[in-house]
């Protein structure tokens, strides 16, 4: 990892520490997430791809990968969820909802490609390697993450230790962080980082500055300071001896190191200490390409100056052999100006300039190593050194003598036996010793650097309270060849894993006990357990260290025989296998918890022993140079090359021992300095660092996920991840939890305060969650992993659903606004036409100019001014009304406000009550404490008396402890000075014994020489005295061998006859059940076809029930649709009627204004007619009249014609229109009642259908049925088979006890053969001319030894040996002749001979048959292995498919229950639906209501209107009459003055009237206006109702619609589920029957064992009178003998594991022991520094109250520590009494063995002298039968055996199958639940379906009623604008009548008065009237004026 130091201000450090939550918070995202769902796919190039779903295909699933669109088919195993949005860059990947390899990755590549390269993983801290420096390693950034908790920043190293730190301080407890990581993943650059932090931290000095704490001594601050900058220094020097550049990195560290920094009590650093692991020493000897070796060889050679350079014999890069790659530079850096830092970093280290020179010497040394060369002599292997300047240079810098160091490398002394001989060395061997005595050199310089540094850190004055370790140790490798290295550091990670999964088993734990929640705890670091037994463990069996330790104490072991013994021991380990690979690739095989490794095991004994030339070695250790002869002090302890040579060489002979215990393997002392490092870390709280490489090539913003993966996988972050699923990863503060979902259930809280807790709960209640998804703790609420996300997906929903309708709201009234604006503008744009109109018709017209002239003239101008002065006044007013509201509204608020404020103040003042009340009782509980607190003062103040009391005792003992140790170690001086006078007096006295050594070989080797002479003339006397012994033996034990041979052949032809009794027997019963096999194949096989048919059927008759349906479905549809269009035709026809009456209504009103026409046509006849005779003027007038008049009946005729006609179109066209919807009636009718038709014939056919398919379903049950039954067949079947299997066993372990038993039997014989030596004798004269014969039968009978040895073996193949068998019988039976014609005929016996020759040859031929039987059996075996591993394989493939259904199973369980709780809302919304629109339709009802009442007013004012009218007509015409007899009285020029008066009168009157009428009239019109208005509303609100109305019905419909979507969903994955189970059910079959079938041979195969099992029976009750007398004795010894034998072992078992224990628990007291001394050693220090700091009272108090606490603690410690001491004891003397009492039985068990033995003997001598009675009264006739009723006697009790075991099989079968029923009617019970559950769904599908038809129906109804509606409306309407018209006609007519009247007067005054007042009348009417008047002003002139 590159330096990642600060740059200079030039980057935002917080860009790479801190997410941009905007980013993450993205609702985009969120809603593509929503949208498509989003899952990961595998992928080679990006490791995994986010993809979406598209359609799922069984098994696999097709989806669109979101970066380029493409689709593809994936595996649903292969499949990963994604995790929402709002989990993105999330900083603890444990948080994540979905823990998976995908969302791992993804996070981790997300962050570093944004920067951020910590991240968190539970308990681990994940770092990427940024390969770029970044600015977050200032001291800004160390303040910035000072005194923080852990989860208030953003991950960073810092953070982990600030949080070590804290808990250090806090806990008093020791804390550790683990780097751990691949090289170049930057271990050491974080571990720098920790040191750097913690030295700024904890720093002493600057902690005094910052606590103005005054300082001891200036002197003291300086040490201390220096302290911190050592700590940082030391650093440097390890990294030039310890590190190197590799392919991967060019600063990687080649070793592992535990840094230990000390800390006092308050928290200030006092010394450190450095643990190093595996320095990887090859790399000083050899490198590969492309890599350096140690950094301190390249900066010596660049750095060193002259003077030192020729100190150092220094030579260029390229001269030095070990230099391999010659000078390779680091690019960055300088290897002198390093060099630099080092020396100078030695200094600070405070290194003596002669510690630094020697250091550099060795250095130099190591390097010369390589340079001397050895040659090859001509004639021998000896190796040879031709030039030896380099061993020169080597020996001055190491201070040895060149002759001794040419001598011990090219012939060293090596130990044999108690000799010492000079061996010459090979080349290779000198090659290879120079190689390690380099390499062993540097380790040792390393070491004691390491040491140095130790030392230099170490402060003994004030001693550590605790300490932070810091572990840098390489992660998990896996490389292709992996050697003792690999297995070493895999081992150290096991056991780190193994400590971090303890850890967070143990974190977890204290999580859930804290919230309290019950869960079943599950420790996972006892899943590492078997890997590292097999590892380290040392016996029983013995682990791969242990097993190379043994062999390297063996002399002839080889890596070849530490690999097979390590086979034998460990092969059956579940963590072990044999490599797949060929063994030239890999040796063996281990399953760690990263994967599985393949090691080769080349030189791992050399590696484990790590031999040196001890000859050497010796003389580094005695060398001039002190500083080297201190680093090879412990020669003693090496592996010397005598131990090699005894290992590779088996020239020399014995065996050599090391030296008394003193050699230790590098396997041994790793393994202990791990249990030592483990043991550390198990005392400390750990914080684990996994430090991750992204990329091989260095390149900053680059991560290759595949290489990251692995990583993640060997760290151990996966299976962290795996722990974390098991439980409930996912919590949830209560608040956080309420804030977010509390929109997923809006009603379940209710107003008002509630604690966290109980909302949660209730929230959980209402989201109907599954009791194990969720955990509710006291503060937070736990999930499993998954469930977030799916809360997160309906949140998501909600939120679109809410943000939907609220757009909606919006929109609409926006839409309202616009609309309202609209109407307001059009009704404004018609008022402005109308004035216009009007002011354009007015202007030219002379009247309205007079008018406008005259009007300012007359007092209505002034009342115009008036009203103006009237309406500023109202100005006025309405604008203090304002004002004045304003001020109330205002003073309303402030009120409002105040009332406001006074409830807060009330809640307040409750609250505070409440507070106080809370507060008192606090006060009351406080007093209480303080009392307590202080009594505990109190007893801790005598307490600290007590203690200082023992303190000043303790400090006196001290002292005196303290002048012991001066007096001591003055001895110990005079001690070591006389040791170094006897050290000399040694060296003088070791040249003396070398020379007398030498004489003393030399005489040895004389006397080994006649030693042996001696012992060569012993080894003949002995070889012929033992020949001679031989041969007698011979001939003692041919006799043995000729009576054994019966015996066998005996017992060969009597198992032989049996077995062919038993095999035909056999066949006959295969025969027998191949017949009924055949049988029940053909029977399954027609119940087969006949369900194959029941299904094809049952299929049609669904796809038919399904055509049906759909036709049923489409005719609705059409009914549906035409029953629409007769409605819209019926609508029609209602308007056009409603169209033909207001014709009608307007052609009456036509014939009546026609009528009233034609009648003031008539008056004004009569009127002109009057009037003919007053002037020319008016005759004129009239003629113009008359004209007019006549033009008006024109157009009134043109008119009326046009109308007429227009009405006789509307007929014709009402009559079509009437026909047509007639004919559509009609054809509806029809159409109807052909649906109709279908519909009952459809329904016929569905009844018929449905009987089809319950008489299928009931065939279906009986199908079930007999299927159920042929499983628990099958079962039975398979049950009796593995019986049969376990049959087969035994008898097969019978067989080898009865082969057993033989022997022992045949031993038995033995004795009594003795007896028949003595006849054997008799025959010797015989013998001896038989001495040809005699050889031959040796030969004869040693191979028939070996054959019968082997025949033994093979007998398990039974059907295989019956050839040999009877050729073995035959050989017999000859035998038996020749054997019984020895004596007399010698010829015979030579045919005896070649028969036997022949038989030898056959079966020589039976055995390599039988050797190729073997062959093809163990083939056999082979393949059936390999088929057994391929079904374990899919039964756990099955078993965790299983467990995946379970899941799912349970999943979709909870999703019926959903679905039926979503029923039920649903039930509820639709209830709602149906009130709403029973709400909906009593509006309707009611605005109908209003609509009417609205109508009957509008037709009264109409009526009211028609009667003023009237009034009004009656009015002009009396105005008529009127004005006629005026005329009159004007005419009578006689009686105007008297008339004047009248007249006046009569106008007055008039005028009154005529106001009256006009009041009345103005009413109307408002009343007309205002029922207008209403209606406007009403229709207005209608509009919005039913808009209202149709969206709400349109929004149910889409949610009725996705319901039924959903619903769809759910019964087609039912659907596929149930084809996946038919499936299933098939396969299943299938292999019933091949189940069947094995069952079949197998049960013919029983019961032949069975006949056979009887024959036998039959034998053995006739055998066993006979056999009883002789037995019970043998039994009854053997019984006791066996008894005894058992009880011996187990009280041993017993004994040793009480050893075991005992040791055990000596160990356990020992450490007890040390910590009891370490605690008081640490009381006697802190007692030092009491007494040390005794300077006053106050800094004694302040110690007295820093130490009380430590005092404490030590003492509970102690406390502690004596009761484990005490229970320690008592459990030693139990275990002692335990092993007494086991002794004393042991003893009395062994006496009463020792007696059993002795009766057993007494029956044996008493059997052998019965049997020997029996032989001799029996003679050669009962010796025969002996044998057979041995043999009888062995089968009857193998056959009584083979029957008990028998019974107990079948009654075990039994259980077995009764078992397996069980289970099978259990998995029948839940499948036909699951059935049940399908069918309710259906049911509850077509149940919803219903509900959704109906409410179609009601939706078309509610929508033919708002047609209805409408249509009513318009009828309104259109009455309403011909009442309208109507009443504008009328009007105009009055008008047209008043100017008439006007102009026809012929007095001029009288005109001209009446002109005025008329003028002032129109003045004073409405705007409406306006184009009316003026219309008829220009159609109607004014006259000229007279």
């Amino acid at each position: 990892m590159p330096e990642m130091a600060q740059r200079s201000g030039q980057e935002d450090p917080e860009r790479y520490l801190f997410v941009d939550r905007a980013v993450v918070y993205n609702p985009a995202s969120q809603a593509d997430w929503t949208a498509k769902k989003l899952v990961w796919v595998p992928s080679e190039r990006h490791g995994f791809e986010a993809a979406s779903i598209r359609e799922e295909r069984g098994e696999e699933v097709l989806v669109e990968l979101a970066e380029n669109g493409k689709k593809a088919m994936v595996n649903k195993d292969d499949i990963q969820k994604m995790n929402p949005p709002k989990f993105s860059k999330v900083e603890d990947m444990a948080e994540l909802t979905c823990l998976n390899e995908a969302s791992v990755l993804h996070n981790l590549k997300d962050r570093y490609y944004s920067g951020l390269i910590y991240t968190y993983s539970g308990l681990f801290c994940v770092v990427i390697n940024p390969y770029k420096n970044l600015p977050i390693y200032s001291e800004n950034i160390i303040e910035m993450y000072r005194g923080k908790k852990r989860h208030e920043m953003p991950p960073h190293i810092y953070a982990i230790s600030e949080s070590a730190y804290r808990c250090m301080l806090q806990d008093r407890e020791d804390q550790s962080i683990l780097c751990t990581g691949e090289s170049g993943a930057g271990k050491t650059e974080n571990t720098k980082k920790v040191i750097q932090y913690l030295a700024h931290v904890a720093s002493s000095h600057k902690g005094r500055k910052d606590h103005n704490i005054p300082p001891e001594s200036p002197k003291a601050v300086k040490l201390q300071a220096k302290l911190e900058r050592q700590l940082l220094q030391a650093n440097p020097i390890l990294e030039s001896f310890g590190n190197a550049k590799t392919v991967k990195n060019d600063n990687s560290s080649r070793f592992g190191k535990f840094i230990r920094i000390n800390f006092d009590v308050t928290g200030y650093i006092v010394g450190a200490n450095i643990e190093t692991y595996l320095l990887e020493k090859s790399r000083a000897v050899r490198q590969a390409k492309d890599e350096r070796t140690f950094h301190v060889f390249y900066q010596l050679l660049a750095g060193a100056g002259e003077h030192l350079r020729s100190d150092l014999l220094l030579e260029g890069f390229n001269n030095y052999r070990f230099l391999s790659n010659g000078n390779i530079p680091i690019p960055g850096q300088q290897d002198k100006d390093n060099f630099q830092e080092t020396m100078e970093a030695m200094h600070i280290m405070s290194f003596s300039h002669d510690e630094i020179l020697s250091m550099l010497k060795v250095v130099s040394a190591v390097m010369q190593f390589g340079n001397i060369v050895f040659k090859k002599e001509r004639n021998t292997d000896q190796a040879s050194m031709p030039e030896n300047t380099a061993a020169q240079k080597l020996c001055h810098l190491l201070g040895m003598n060149v002759m001794e160091f040419t001598r011990a490398i090219l012939s060293p002394r090596i130990k044999v036996g108690r000799d010492y001989v000079q061996k010459a060395q090979t080349k290779e061997q000198a090659d290879f010793a120079v190689e390690a005595l380099a390499k062993a050199t540097y380790e040792r310089l390393f070491r004691w650097l390491v040491h140095r540094i130790n030392k230099a850190l170490d402060r003994t004055k004030r001693q550590g309270a605790s300490f932070i370790g810091i572990l840098d140790i390489a992660g998990f490798e896996i490389f292709q060849l992996n050697s003792f290295e690999q297995l070493c550091i895999n081992y150290t990670n096991e056991k780190l894993q193994q400590l971090f999964n303890h850890t967070m088993f143990i974190l977890e734990q204290e999580e859930y006990q804290r919230e309290g929640i019950e869960w079943s705890f599950i420790d996972f670091g006892l899943d590492l357990q078997p890997c590292i037994d097999l590892i380290e463990r040392p016996a029983n069996p013995p682990g791969v260290l242990a097993l190379l330790d043994e062999e390297c104490w063996f002399p002839k072991a080889t890596d070849k025989t530490f690999v097979d013994k390590l086979v034998q021991e460990q092969g059956t380990h579940t963590k072990f296998q044999k490599p797949r690979q060929l063994k030239d690739k890999a040796d063996f095989c281990i399953i760690h918890y990263a994967g599985r490794v393949d090691y080769k095991a080349d030189e791992w004994l050399m590696k484990n022993m790590d031999p040196l030339n001890d000859n050497v070695a010796t003389l580094l250790h005695q060398s001039t140079d002190k500083f080297v002869a201190e680093l090879w002090k412990d020669v003693d302890r090496i592996v010397g090359l005598d131990q090699v040579a005894g290992m590779n060489e088996t020239a020399f002979g014995a065996t050599y021992k090391t030296k008394k215990g003193m050699f230790r393997t590098v396997g041994q002392l790793y393994k202990e300095s791990l249990t030592k490092l483990m043991a550390t870390l198990r005392n400390t709280n750990p914080n684990f660092v996994r430090c991750i490489i992204p990329n091989h090539e260095k390149r900053a913003g680059k991560l290759e996920p595949h290489l990251v993966l692995d990583q993640l996988r060997c760290n151990g972050v996966l299976e962290g991840i795996r722990i974390c699923r098991q439980g409930f990863p996912n919590r949830i503060v209560f608040q956080e939890f309420r804030q977010r979902y509390e929109i997923l259930t809006p009603n379940a809280i209710p107003k008002g305060f509630m604690d966290g807790k109980q909302a949660c709960e209730r929230m959980i209640r209402a989201l109907e969650l599954d009791a194990n998804l969720y955990r509710i703790g006291q503060s937070k609420i736990f999930f499993r992993t998954g469930v977030l996300a799916h809360l997160e997906e309906e949140r998501d929903l909600k939120i679109t659903d809410i943000i939907i309708y609220f757009q909606s709201v919006c929109r609409g009234y926006l839409a309202r606004k616009a609309f309202a604006k609209k109407q307001q503008q059009l009704s404004a744009l018609k008022v402005l036409q109308r004035n216009c109109a009007a002011y354009l018709k007015l202007r030219h017209w002379q009247w309205w100019r007079l008018f406008t002239k005259v009007k300012p003239l007359l007092q209505v101008t002034r009342q115009e001014e008036e009203m103006q002065a009237k309406d500023e006044e109202l100005v006025k007013v309405k604008e203090r009304q304002v004002k004045v509201e304003n001020e109330l509204v205002e003073m309303e608020r402030k009120h409002q406000q105040l009332m406001e404020e006074k409830n807060i103040l009330a809640e307040q003042l409750q609250a505070e009550t409440e507070l106080f009340a809370e507060a008192e009782e606090m006060r009351a509980r406080l007093v209480a404490k303080k009392q307590e607190l202080e009594e505990i003062l109190h007893d801790l103040e005598s307490r600290v008396e007590e203690e200082e009391e023992r303190n000043q005792s303790l400090q006196n003992e001290k002292k005196k402890m303290q002048s012991h140790i001066q007096d001591l170690e003055e001895q110990l001086d005079e001690e070591e000075a006389a040791r170094q006078k006897l050290q000399l007096e040694k060296v003088t006295a070791e040249a003396k014994i070398k020379k007398m050594e030498e004489d003393i070989l030399l005489l040895e080797d004389q006397n080994s020489k006649f030693l042996k002479e001696k012992k060569l003339l012993e080894d003949r006397v002995s070889e012929m005295t033992s020949q001679l012994a031989e041969e007698e033996e011979k001939a003692k034990n041919l006799g043995k061998v000729k009576n054994k041979q019966e015996m066998m052949m005996v017992d060969l032809e009597e198992r032989l006859k049996k077995e062919e009794k038993t095999r035909q027997e056999l066949e006959k019963a295969k025969r027998k059940l191949d017949g009924e096999t055949t049988d029940l194949q053909d029977q399954i096989a027609e119940l087969q076809a006949q369900i194959e048919e029941l299904k094809i059927q049952l299929a049609k008759k669904e796809e038919e029930l399904q055509a049906v349906l759909a036709r049923g479905d489409e005719e609705i549809a059409q009914k549906n649709n035409a029953l629409k269009q007769v409605r819209e035709l019926q609508a029609q026809l209602a308007e056009l009627q409603e169209d033909l009456e207001s014709e009608k209504a307007a052609r009456n009103k036509a014939e009546k204004l026609k009528r009233d026409l034609s009648e003031e046509l008539e008056a004004l006849k009569t009127e002109l007619e009057d009037t003919l005779d007053t002037t020319a003027a008016q005759q004129e007038l009239r003629t113009k009249r008359e004209q007019e008049v006549a033009e008006l009946k024109k157009a009134i005729d043109d008119e009326l014609r046009n109308h007429e006609s227009q009405i006789q179109e509307m007929r014709q066209r009402h009559g079509t229109a009437l026909e047509e919807i007639s004919e559509q009636l009609e054809q509806a009718k029809r159409v109807k009642s052909n649906l109709e038709k279908n519909k009952q014939t459809l329904e016929s056919d569905n009844k018929e259908l449905t009987n089809e398919v319950k008489t299928l379903q009931q065939a279906k049950s009986e199908s079930e049925h007999k299927r159920k039954k042929l499983e628990s067949q099958l079962q039975e079947f398979m049950a009796r088979f593995s019986e049969g299997e376990k049959v087969k066993g035994e008898l097969s372990d019978r067989s080898h006890k009865l082969q057993t038993e033989l022997d022992s039997v045949s031993s038995l014989l033995e004795d009594a053969e003795k007896k028949g030596i003595k006849l054997a004798k008799d025959a010797s004269s015989l013998e001896s001319q038989l001495q040809d014969t005699q050889e031959l039968l040796q030969e004869e009978t040693r191979q028939k030894l070996n054959l019968s040895s082997r025949i033994r073996q093979l007998e398990e193949e039974k059907n295989n040996l019956l050839e040999q068998q009877e050729e073995e019988e035959e050989a017999r039976r000859n035998l038996e002749k020749q054997l019984a014609t020895l004596q007399s005929q010698l010829v015979e016996t030579k045919k005896k001979l070649e028969d036997d020759v022949g038989a030898l040859e056959g079966l020589e031929e039976v055995k390599r048959k039988l050797q190729k039987d073997m062959e093809g059996a163990s083939q056999k075996l082979e393949e059936k292995v390999i088929a057994f591993d391929k079904l374990e394989k899919t039964k756990n493939r099955l078993q965790q498919e299983l467990d995946d259904l379970m899941v799912d199973l349970d999943h979709q369980r909870q999703i019926v229950s959903n679905l039926e709780k979503k029923q039920k809302k649903f039930d509820q919304m639709l209830a709602e639906e149906k009130t709403i629109s029973a709400r909906y339709a009593e509006e309707r009802d009611r605005a109908e209501a209003e609509a009417r009442e609205k109508d009957t007013k509008a037709l009264s004012m109409a009526r009211a209107l028609d009667e003023a009218l009237e009034a009004k007509e009656e009015f002009e015409r009396l105005n008529k009459q009127l004005r006629a007899e005026m005329e009159d009285l004007m005419s009578s020029k006689d009686d105007v003055g008297k008339n004047v008066h009248e007249l006046e009168k009569s106008k007055r009157t008039l005028e009154q009237q005529v106001e009256e009428m006009r009041t009345q009239l103005e009413e109307l019109e408002d009343e007309l206006q205002a029922t207008e208005d209403a209606k406007l509303r009403l229709e207005v609100n209608m509009q919005a109702m039913k808009a209202q109305f149709d969206r709400d019905l349109q929004a149910r419909d889409e949610q009725n619609e996705e319901k039924k979507r959903a619903l769809v969903k759910q019964v087609r994955e039912m659907e596929a589920e149930l084809e996946d189970e038919r499936k299933q059910r098939a396969l299943a079959v299938a292999a019933k029957k091949k189940l069947e079938m094995d069952l079949k041979d197998v049960e013919a195969q029983i019961e032949a064992a069975n006949k056979a099992r009887d024959e036998a029976i039959k034998q053995l009750r006739k055998l066993q009178a006979q056999m009883k007398d002789y037995q019970r004795e043998l039994e009854e010894a053997r019984t006791s003998r066996d008894e005894i034998f058992a009880q011996s072992k187990e009280n041993e078992k017993k004994l040793k594991s009480l050893e075991a224990e005992i040791l055990q628990l000596q160990e356990d007291l020992a450490s007890s022991e040390r910590a009891r001394r370490h605690a008081e050693q640490e009381r006697d220090e802190l007692a030092d520094e009491i007494s040390n700091s005794a300077s006053g009272k106050a800094a004694l108090l302040d110690e007295k109250r820093r130490l009380e606490a430590r005092i404490a603690q030590l003492e509970e410690e102690l406390e502690e520590e004596q009761s484990n001491m005490e229970l320690l004891n008592d459990r030693f003397r139990k275990t002692t009494m335990q092993v007494d009492t086991l002794n004393t039985e042991l003893a009395g068990e062994r006496s009463a063995a020792q007696k059993s033995e002795n009766a057993r003997q007494q029956l044996e001598r008493q059997n052998k002298e019965l049997k020997a009675k029996l032989q001799e009264l029996e003679g050669s006739i009962k010796s025969k039968f002996k044998a057979s009723i041995a043999a009888l006697e062995a089968k009857i009790i193998q056959l009584e055996e083979q029957l008990e075991q028998e019974a107990k099989e079948r009654a075990a079968a039994n259980k077995i199958v009764r078992r397996t029923e069980k289970k099978l009617k259990e998995v029948f019970m839940q499948v036909e639940d699951e059935r049940r559950h399908a069918d309710q769904y259906k049911e509850q599908m077509e149940k919803a379906n219903s509900r959704m038809k109906q409410l179609k129906r009601q939706l078309e109804e509610a929508e033919e009623e708002a047609t209805r509606a409408n249509a009513s409306r318009r009828k309104l309407q259109r009455e309403l604008d011909d009442a309208t018209e109507a009443s504008e006609g009328l009007s105009r007519e009055v008008n047209t009548l008043k100017n008439r009247l006007r102009r026809g007067g012929p007095v001029s005054f009288s005109s001209s008065r009446s002109g005025r007042r008329q003028l002032q009348m129109e003045g004073e009417f409405s705007d409406d009237d306006g184009d009316s008047k003026a219309s008829d002003l220009n159609e109607n002139p004014p006259p000229p004026a007279e």
